[in-house]
């Protein structure tokens, strides 16, 4: 099993979605357990305050350290040692090779922001790894530490029903673009499927996938075919903030 500690301000947020999909599926299956974790309730002031001014002067506020590595101290006395990420746009791409390398991981713990981000000291203290999940700016991290919980377990054995689901998805293993997909009605408003799915003849369709999946990664990610064996990942965005 693998347990996700979100440190958040808005628990109830992530909380909601957890509740959903392959975050609901992992952890009816005792699989993952995610921890939404309020970082406001290590605050000592009677205010509760978890931000102030930057040191230098500047636009906006930063987030304290002192309430968040209070957290982190009480999660790990609790938990044992966790892996810990901080989403932020100055950090690695996410891609799905870290994906699974998460995926076979016990304890992760994901810092989300709000604001103008983190003290430095912080990240340095706790030796915090760094993820983007893009270029555009969001006004926090839950989106993305969602984003890396989804990614991560679609990729722990058992979660799926149908194994294959995350085997054969875009950029695993250095694969690109999936291929385009049909389904029911064979004729949707004047447009039918394509032939080659309704001949029966597997090996004529797993040409045709391979080909359709090849054009579409040359003419919309080419990139991944400049670099098979890393490919970067573009889903959403890394927040200013977060």
């Amino acid at each position: 099993m693998v347990l996700f500690a979100i440190l958040t301000l808005f628990p109830e947020a992530l909380e909601a979605y957890a509740e959903l999909g392959v975050l609901r599926m992992a952890r009816d299956k005792n699989l993952a357990r995610i921890l939404c974790v309020d970082f406001r309730d290590f605050t000592r002031d009677r205010h509760r305050t978890v931000d102030d001014r930057p040191f230098g002067g500047g636009p906006g506020m930063l987030l304290k350290p002192e309430p968040i590595a209070e957290c982190i101290e009480w999660l790990e006395r609790r938990h044992g040692r966790f892996r810990k990420i901080a989403l932020c746009p100055s950090g690695e791409r996410f891609a799905q090779p870290k994906a699974a390398e998460l995926a076979v991981e016990e304890r992760i713990l994901l810092l989300c922001g709000r604001y103008e981000g983190f003290d430095q000291r912080l990240l340095d203290q706790f030796a915090f790894e760094e993820l983007s999940i893009g270029d555009v700016v969001l006004a926090g991290g839950e989106l993305p530490a969602l984003m890396v919980v989804e990614a991560a377990l679609r990729l722990v054995p058992g979660v799926l029903g149908d194994e294959r689901s995350a085997v054969e998805d875009s950029f695993q293993d250095g694969r690109g673009l999936d291929h385009p997909h049909y389904t029911r009605p064979r004729v949707f408003r004047g447009r039918e499927v394509p032939d080659v799915l309704l001949s029966g003849d597997h090996a004529r369709i797993a040409r045709w996938r391979a080909e359709q999946a090849s054009t579409k990664t040359k003419a919309r990610r080419p990139d991944l075919l400049r670099a098979p064996h890393n490919p970067p990942q573009d889903h959403g965005a890394s927040p200013k903030r977060a």
